[in-house]
């Protein structure tokens, strides 16, 4: 064996081992990886059950509480989801507040598992900010 051909094997078992490294890591952060979507983003592929983070605004007249399960909508100025949430509520849960539902589809309800509210008055999750702005429909600081 020449030198030559030494290297392109060493070469080859590398190219392999690295694949094979970025296949694991890769397959390994699939179940971990939890994508953000506004509800006009989303598409019929995305309910599918896998676990989304779904962010907009809470639609007013849409909350309906009975015990510990709440029903609402979200949305973004274009599209609506329809969630079901049971468990305790944020304190700044509201109608017309920024928040981010994590949880997955289940036919075209959106059952949460966990619900995000904002922090304050003056704070909204970036990725529901961005998608309001996207969408045109953002009043942060000129609704002040």
């Amino acid at each position: 064996m020449t030198g030559k051909s030494k290297r392109l094997a060493v070469l080859a078992v590398l190219a392999v081992l690295i694949s094979g490294a970025v296949w694991l890591v890769l397959s390994a952060l699939q179940d971990n990886i939890v994508l953000f979507y506004a509800p006009s983003e989303l598409s019929e592929a995305d309910k599918t059950g896998r676990q989304l983070r779904v962010g907009g605004l809470v639609q007013d007249g849409s909350v309906q509480i009975d015990g510990l399960t709440a029903q609402f909508e979200i949305g973004d100025g274009e599209a609506v989801v329809a969630v079901v949430y049971t468990g305790a509520l944020p304190d700044l849960f509201r109608e017309g507040q920024g928040i981010i539902a994590q949880g997955s589809f289940d036919g075209e309800l959106f059952k949460a598992t966990s619900v995000l509210a904002k922090h304050d008055e003056n704070y909204m999750p970036r990725e529901i900010a961005d998608s309001l702005k996207d969408k045109g429909v953002w009043q942060g600081e000129a609704g002040k």
